[in-house]
């Protein structure tokens, strides 16, 4: 039986691919470490309550003292690094937190994970393999044309995506100085179940079923490229499995939208499913907002590596994608509820608990 090291596994992705990792094969553990800071919620994880294959444990990536501990009890053969701040408003508010977490814990874990790399057996180092999973963030904005390749230069434009370069960088020296066998994955913006509703599909989800002003920043006009969750978490399994060491690979969703665009297509589809009852298109509720500082113009990644290379792609289309995403949340109102008044953090979760 493999084991796997997954920090942020109570995160949004993290969770999607913890519970989907599990799903795939039963010849796999997962020690789930997450500091469970507002976003990380283990309600994502009840499902896996009962299952002996998943340990969750509450802790920081930055304790060297606890990763060591982990390290040495479960013998892990892989680290995904998930863990980190990852709201561009927030970090604009309180970039501290950010470099706390995405550099200093980056640092420390990547510390801890070369100590134990270089002490295990001979025979066993070269299947170890630590992924870092990143975003297109750290390559800036994008003009009208062109998308991110893994040879584009670093241009990031806000103190989350910095922290994020730098933890990329770490990764990356960790690799080229001590030999690290390193994999990072870049990725465009996620979407589907178990995101926090501060994101814009789950927050726009939340508020037009409230009737509440949606907020668009600026004209709307931001493009991004879509990925869906599921679709990155099969794509992170197959680079840890097949990717190069040393090598990164660019995972998107060849979805770009203006934003916009997503809100009134998720206004046409909750009209659909939840009409409201005074019978108004929900498009009414938009309301365009001050644009935030630094705000990129446009993301889009190109993904032909990781396709040419380890023969991935995406699943499903954006259409699919979000119309399954929608459909998600109004089936689970329940958990975002949890999330939005904390009451999910006092739950117990496979053999850790959680207070």
């Amino acid at each position: 039986m493999q084991t796997w090291l997954v920090t942020g596994g109570a995160g949004f992705i993290g969770g999607n691919f913890v519970i989907g990792a599990l799903a795939a094969g039963t010849e796999l553990r997962i020690v789930n470490l997450d500091a469970l800071t507002y976003a990380g919620n283990v309600h994502t994880l009840a499902g896996l309550k009962n299952d002996p294959r998943h340990v969750f444990v509450a802790g920081d990536i930055g304790d060297r003292a606890l990763v060591n501990r982990l390290l040495g009890e479960y013998q892990p053969t892989a680290i995904i690094n998930f863990a980190a701040e990852s709201h561009v408003d927030r970090s604009i508010d309180g970039p501290a937190a950010f470099i706390q977490t995405n550099v200093v814990g980056t640092l420390s874990l990547l510390e801890a994970s070369r100590d134990y790399w270089r002490a295990l057996p001979e025979s066993q180092r070269g299947a170890f393999r630590f992924l870092h999973v990143s975003t297109d963030e750290v390559y800036g904005s994008l003009g009208d044309s062109g998308a991110f390749t893994e040879e584009t230069p670093y241009a990031p434009n806000s103190p989350y995506s910095a922290s994020k370069a730098a933890s990329d960088h770490l990764v990356r020296a960790f690799q080229h100085t001590y030999g690290l066998p390193t994999l990072t994955t870049n990725c465009s913006n996620n979407y589907g179940p178990y995101q926090f509703p501060e994101k814009l599909i789950p927050l726009i989800i939340q508020k037009a079923l409230a009737g509440d002003p949606l907020p668009v920043y600026g004209d709307g006009r931001n493009i991004r490229d879509w990925l869906y969750v599921g679709d990155h978490c099969l794509a992170i399994r197959r680079v840890l499995a097949a990717g190069r060491v040393g090598e990164t690979y660019n995972i998107g969703g060849d979805a770009e939208r203006e934003n916009i665009a997503v809100v009134k297509t998720l206004c046409a589809l909750l009209d659909a499913r939840r009409p409201r009852a005074d019978g108004r298109p929900r498009e009414s509720q938009i309301t365009y907002v001050a644009d935030r500082p630094g705000h990129d113009r446009r993301y889009a990644i190109d993904a032909s590596k990781l396709k040419r290379e380890l023969d991935w792609a995406p699943t499903l289309s954006f259409e699919k994608g979000i119309a399954d995403t929608v459909d998600w949340y109004l089936d689970n109102a329940a958990w975002t509820r949890q999330v939005l008044d904390g009451s999910y953090r006092l739950e117990r979760i496979g053999q850790g608990v959680v207070a």
